[in-house]
C-alpha cells in the first residue's frame, strides 16, 4: 500500500500550493496541472529575464547613440574611440551619464575625439 498523507509529501505539496498562489483555476487546485503550469511559468519567467536584459541594452545603445550623434559622432565611432582610451564604462553608465550629467558625457566624449584623431 502506498501512503499517500507522509509528512514528506505534504510539504512537498504545500511547496508547489505556495509557488501556485494567485493563478485560475485548476491551475492552483489539480496538482498535476499545477506542476505543469509551474514548470513552465519557470521557463518563461527564465527566457524573459534574458529579454529584459537584452531590451535594456537597446535602450541604453539607443541613449548613447543619440546623445553621442548631439555631439558629432556615430555610436559605433565612439564605442570604438572608448575601446582606444582604454576607459572601461559599460552601456548603462554611459546612458546614465548621457542623460543627468551631459557635462560628464562631453569630457568622455572629448577622450574619444582625442583618441580617434
Amino acid at each position: 500500500m502506498r501512503t499517500t498523507i507522509g509528512a514528506a509529501r505534504r510539504r512537498k505539496k504545500n511547496r508547489l500550493f505556495k509557488q501556485a498562489k494567485g493563478y485560475r483555476g485548476g491551475r492552483r487546485n489539480m496538482l498535476r496541472t499545477m506542476k505543469e503550469t509551474i514548470v513552465k511559468a519557470g521557463a518563461y519567467s527564465y527566457r524573459d529575464r534574458k529579454v529584459r536584459a537584452r531590451e535594456f541594452r537597446k535602450l541604453w545603445i539607443i541613449r548613447i547613440n543619440a546623445a553621442a550623434r548631439e555631439r558629432g559622432l556615430r555610436y559605433s565611432e565612439f564605442i570604438h574611440g572608448l575601446s582606444k582610451t582604454g576607459m572601461e564604462l559599460d552601456r548603462k553608465t554611459l546612458s546614465e551619464m548621457a542623460i543627468h550629467d551631459p557635462a560628464a558625457f562631453d569630457a568622455v566624449v572629448e577622450k574619444v575625439k582625442a583618441a580617434l584623431a
